[in-house]
């Protein structure tokens, strides 16, 4: 008699576990989906799984960006180093290009381009600058909670890069047209300041930005795999207006 028991509820105890586990599974599963689809303000976990990257290159056209030392213009490196990136995305995700050329492109119209997608992640890529020239070393912003793992792989991966970093900030949550107003998770990563003439001449050596560019194609394919898992506690939720051109600069 006791045998028999102790055999149903060992069977009762697999089910049971199953069942957990299925359910736990599932869940997981709806979260991913979820987390895929477009949401305004991505009060919620990272993404996993996504089929698409959105390159942004900063700048361009009439807006040249921020000039460097030795006469280097923001938009000419943002534009080849969003070349290369595609390149190294090739065959993990469909890719799609902001602008392909020397052109201007409104911040709100690279933000309505992104917005098409679901199953996507949007990355502006853009060069420092400072009016000091001390700063060097390449710093990520982001503003969504969906964005903060992304954010921090790409992060990590650029500065394993940096031969050197003096007063780089890092990952910094900063309320920008290209992190908030996405309804997609986005980050904005500045890959160096080419206000610092060491690093400006760095940025300038094609072999240093093929390095930068598989940098941020190393964090966007582990994000794609890992979702938010080993980034520790996501931070909280900020509910703000979208960003516009007459924000006083860091609100």
């Amino acid at each position: 008699m006791i045998r028999v028991f102790g055999n149903k509820l060992g069977w009762f105890a697999a089910v049971w576990v199953v069942f957990f586990l299925s359910a736990c599974s599932s869940s997981e599963n709806t979260t991913s989906k979820k987390s895929l689809k477009q949401d305004a303000l991505g009060h919620r976990p990272g993404p996993q799984g996504f089929k698409t990257v959105i390159i942004d290159a900063g700048h361009g056209g009439k807006d040249s960006g921020a000039s460097g030392c030795c006469g280097v213009k923001e938009k000419d490196l943002t534009l080849d180093t969003a070349k290369r990136l595609q390149k190294k995305l090739r065959g993990h995700f469909k890719t799609v290009m902001i602008r392909r050329n020397d052109r201007f492109v409104e911040l709100d119209d690279r933000v309505a381009k992104a917005n098409r997608y679901d199953s996507a992640v949007l990355v502006s890529l853009h060069y420092n600058y400072s009016r000091s020239c001390r700063p060097r070393g390449p710093e990520t912003y982001y503003w969504r909670v969906d964005s903060y793992s992304l954010g921090k792989r790409i992060e990590r991966e650029v500065a394993k890069v940096s031969p050197r970093e003096v007063g780089s900030r890092g990952l910094v949550r900063r309320r920008l047209r290209l992190t908030r107003n996405p309804k997609i998770p986005s980050v904005l990563v500045e890959l160096g300041y080419i206000s610092n003439y060491s690093e400006a001449k760095l940025c300038m050596d094609s072999k240093y930005r093929d390095k930068m560019a598989a940098a941020v194609a190393r964090g966007i394919i582990a994000q794609k795999k890992y979702g938010d898992q080993g980034m520790g506690r996501l931070p909280r939720p900020i509910t703000k207006p979208l960003s516009k051109a007459s924000d006083r600069p860091g609100s």
